[in-house]
């Protein structure tokens, strides 16, 4: 797969993009905007989503919860991979929806939450399994352009939301990052025990992730042509959410009003 050109992010001044108080100037929201942001497993998207929400003034949607979400169910209700038609409509009664009074926002099965969940490695180990679901991923896409339609400020993350759930998007970037350092990260984030879980083999596990994500027929992990590509292995959380905001800022003052 060739690596897209990514496009030229517009110079900035800084001091442009900050009010008296130090806090970047929320984004206009008078009209509907919406910032993808897509990569795979390890690159920060999660975090960096959160905190460019935040600073922005915008609503965050960690789409990644609703397929680990849909794995823990898979687990919880012993489904096997066999019975995929049947994980699906669980799946769907479970009417899965976001309480957004939360920060972040808690996910709910059948209304109750599922977050405690969602984080395990027996559910990582099955969410790429979910993942290749056709009739799933159509029914998170819905779930998810309805979420916007209800939440029309929003920043979402995940691996398929600037090239199949929203690809009019204003704003899109793709998060990558060194494979070593993601399974890094990985081992951190999913607190595991260094001992029991070497580099290697998370390393192993998140290419290997890449692969299936990247090949499978529906809503394939790829970078959209129109977004900025951010190499994330040398940089701070703080600095690729800088560079997100700079160029969201200098993007969003050149768009026509009804392109937002």
């Amino acid at each position: 797969m060739s690596t897209p050109t990514s496009p030229t992010v517009k110079p900035l001044v800084v001091e442009e993009l900050i009010t008296p108080q130090g806090i970047p100037t929320p984004v206009p929201t008078n009209r509907p905007i919406i910032i993808t942001i897509d990569g795979p497993a390890g690159t920060g998207k999660s975090t960096v989503a959160r905190m460019l929400a935040a600073r922005l003034g915008l609503d965050f949607l960690d789409t990644g919860a609703m397929y680990r979400a849909a794995a823990a169910i898979m687990i919880d209700k012993n489904y096997s991979e066999e019975q995929a038609g049947e994980l699906v409509s669980e799946v769907i009664g479970a009417d899965m929806h976001f309480d957004w009074s939360q920060d972040p926002p808690t996910i709910l099965a059948w209304d109750a939450p599922i977050d405690h969940r969602i984080r395990s490695q027996e559910v990582t180990d099955a969410v790429s399994f979910v993942a290749t679901l056709s009739e799933l991923r159509q029914h998170m896409v819905r779930k998810q352009r309805i979420i916007f339609a209800q939440h029309p400020h929003l920043v979402t993350e995940g691996r398929d939301q600037g090239s199949v759930v929203f690809p009019d998007a204003a704003v899109k970037f793709y998060l990558d990052a060194d494979p070593e350092i993601r399974a890094r990260r990985r081992i951190d984030q999913l607190g595991l025990d260094p001992e029991t879980m070497s580099l290697q083999t998370m390393c192993q596990r998140i290419v290997e992730r890449d692969r299936i994500d990247s090949s499978r027929d529906d809503g394939p992990l790829v970078c959209p042509d129109d977004a900025v590509r951010v190499d994330t292995s040398g940089l701070g959380i703080e600095a690729v959410v800088d560079l997100m905001i700079k160029h969201t800022m200098a993007h969003v003052a050149d768009l026509p009003e009804h392109d937002l």
